[in-house]
């Protein structure tokens, strides 16, 4: 799984939005980037994002995400900033939360999902090397890692554990009404969402339909630009 780490790390590096506005009433932060454990991936990493809520003393919180997940460790320590946090939080779940972007979501006091929002569990992934002792014992560690999860899922939830572990066993994609339905969820939201970043999912073996398409369409408007880019710098050279 070290492969599928890696490419979703590369393939959104430099895709995102990370940021805060508070009016001292109220204060909004806008997690739409890849959760990394260093700024050097470039994403939004936890001190980044812990300093960032730290700050914040508005007694009203939207946490607005739309995110492919990332660093399972540095999702975990915003989880805990954000259950610490003396506000009430509410987080808007604009497009996506997936993977580790998920048990972010959930930590907030209340989640919104936007209609046409996803929200994607698996089980965990990692990166190792060295001998067949060191693959057990990182099979072992993404063993306790997903039992960890389980629990989380299933304590937010009050779903069977068995039945969240299927979920994550099978990369399971929740439409609005599924996750709510599921209990990710406590309400669904029909707003307009601006400015929603589109995510290279291709890591991911079962990513809904509907975002691969959004995603190759992008592709293709991207290599078109870049095409005409170069047609007119050819124009200009002797």
């Amino acid at each position: 799984m070290a492969k599928q780490l890696l490419k979703l790390l590369a393939d959104n590096r430099g895709k995102g939005i990370f940021g805060a506005e508070d009016n001292g009433d109220e204060a909004t932060v806008y997690l739409y980037d890849v959760i990394v454990s260093d700024d050097y991936w470039g994403g939004v990493s936890t001190l980044s994002f812990a300093k960032q809520l730290a700050s914040i003393t508005a007694p009203t919180i939207n946490l607005r995400i739309n995110s492919p997940g990332g660093d399972v460790f540095a999702a975990r320590a915003m989880e805990t900033a954000i259950r610490e946090h003396k506000s009430n939080i509410i987080s808007h779940i604009d497009g996506q939360a997936a993977s580790a972007a998920t048990y972010v979501a959930i930590a907030a006091d209340t989640v919104k999902m936007s209609e046409g929002g996803f929200f994607m569990i698996h089980k965990a992934w990692s990166i190792a090397w060295g001998n067949a002792d060191d693959m057990l014992q990182m099979a072992a560690l993404l063993e306790k890692v997903d039992e960890s999860l389980v629990a989380t899922y299933a304590n937010h939830t009050g779903k069977d554990a068995g039945e969240i572990r299927e979920w994550m066993a099978a990369e399971t994609w929740f439409g609005a009404q599924e996750a709510l339905d599921a209990g990710f969820v406590d309400e669904i939201v029909t707003v307009p969402v601006k400015n929603q970043q589109r995510w290279d999912l291709s890591a991911y073996a079962h990513a809904p339909k509907i975002a691969q398409e959004n995603e190759i369409k992008m592709k293709h408007q991207t290599e078109m630009q870049h095409m005409k880019r170069m047609a007119a710098l050819a124009r200009h050279l002797p």
